[in-house]
């Protein structure tokens, strides 16, 4: 474990088990992630069989029930699987893993009936299965109340029309939970329920795959729902109450997301920090000029600054404490901050940080939309000024 692990294990609320934890994942990335995912890139997905992989190493569901695969764990296992996911390199495999994990299946565990989780729980926590949440659309992302995609009751089942946007594993999941408009008298962000829909539903098809400019190895689709029925057993949580089940799974989401960023911006500071060591220039080495040490130096301190914000809110989490306006801080702070820090890394490695070749140009595209999902910055400092 280097001083940088140390500290930050010292310093979170992390324990042996969780410990043990990292280090089986940091081994199964740094072997079978890191060196193999440039191919991934090209091919536009997470190979399954590495997901099933992570399954069999009890990886993917340490949060749920022990009967379902899962090992009960809480927030905090959550924060360490981020952090190692997000020190691969790789934006599209952090993003195809805790989708699957932290953003879609929770709407499972926190919504779904013993049944349902009997039927899918497993298969989620073994990787058979790969969840994906489908909320955002064309003209509704952080603005859940503009939701069009509606579902009108026809018997028993549920006819469900409509078009989803941005979805991370949109094009080879394989169950996904999906929201709808069930109420359209009701106002705002009220009248929307949670659905579950599994790949080969008549009238569900993916209309497209997204071509992004990072996050390659994470397959993003348009979803297209055509009088999709859906049996009132596949209803998640109560008809009409899901935006709560999104609002609940956002802290969730948040959390990782600030996590994962604070893990990649400060993977990228020590590829840059050995690389200006090395590089030499103007007779000596760039670790010389002052300006650049500083800049550095400012770096880690806001990383150290985003982690422990990020560790914050996980403890008031993990003890049920109300912590939106933390959480909402977090995605804030770290989504600005791995930009500002892959800013830097790229500039300081001078051309070379500007060629395909070099990760930090590859972590620098994955960057940019950090500030974006799960929660625009502008979106999440208007949480933290409604709590001020």
């Amino acid at each position: 474990m280097t001083r940088q692990d140390t500290i930050a294990a010292a310093n979170g609320p992390f324990n042996k088990d969780l410990d043990m934890v990292r280090d089986q994942l940091r081994r199964f990335i740094e072997s079978e992630v890191t060196t193999k995912a440039d191919a991934w890139e090209e091919a536009g997905m997470v190979p399954r069989d590495v997901l099933r992989r992570m399954g069999d190493l009890g990886v993917l569901g340490m949060r749920y029930d022990e009967q379902y695969g899962g090992a009960g764990l809480d927030v905090m296992s959550s924060v360490v699987l981020a952090e190692e996911v997000g020190r691969s390199t790789f934006g599209g495999f952090s993003a195809t893993v805790l989708v699957h994990t932290d953003m879609a299946s929770p709407h499972l565990e926190n919504a779904g009936t013993p049944e349902q989780k009997a039927r899918w729980m497993p298969s989620i926590t073994s990787g058979e299965k790969i969840a994906a949440v489908a909320v955002t659309e064309p003209g509704a992302g952080s603005d859940v109340a503009g939701m069009r995609t509606h579902a009108v009751q026809d018997g028993s089942d549920w006819v469900l029309n409509g078009t989803k946007m941005f979805i991370t594993n949109g094009v080879h999941g394989d169950i996904y939970f999906v929201g709808a408009k069930t109420d359209p008298d009701a106002k705002g962000s009220r009248g929307i329920t949670m659905f579950a829909i599994e790949k080969g539903t008549p009238g569900f098809s993916v209309g497209r795959a997204l071509n992004k400019t990072g996050w390659l190895c994470s397959d993003t689709a348009e979803l297209i729902f055509e009088d999709v029925r859906v049996p009132a057993g596949d209803v998640l949580g109560e008809v009409n109450k899901g935006f709560y089940s999104v609002m609940k799974n956002f802290q969730n989401e948040r959390i990782v997301l600030g996590a994962m960023a604070c893990a990649e911006a400060q993977t990228a500071l020590d590829m840059t920090v050995d690389y200006v060591k090395q590089r030499k220039a103007f007779g000596g080495v760039l670790w010389d000029k002052q300006a650049i040490r500083q800049r550095l130096a400012d770096c880690q301190t806001r990383i150290e600054a985003g982690r422990q914000l990020v560790y914050h809110a996980a403890r008031l989490d993990a003890a049920g404490h109300d912590c939106v306006k933390e959480v909402s801080m977090v995605k804030a702070y770290c989504g600005e901050l791995v930009n500002s820090v892959l800013y830097d890394c790229v500039q300081f490695h001078g051309g070379m940080g500007y060629m395909r070749e070099t990760p930090v140009e590859r972590m620098s595209r994955d960057a940019r939309v950090q500030a974006i999902g799960g929660g625009a910055s502008e979106v999440m400092l208007e949480e933290v000024a409604k709590r001020m």
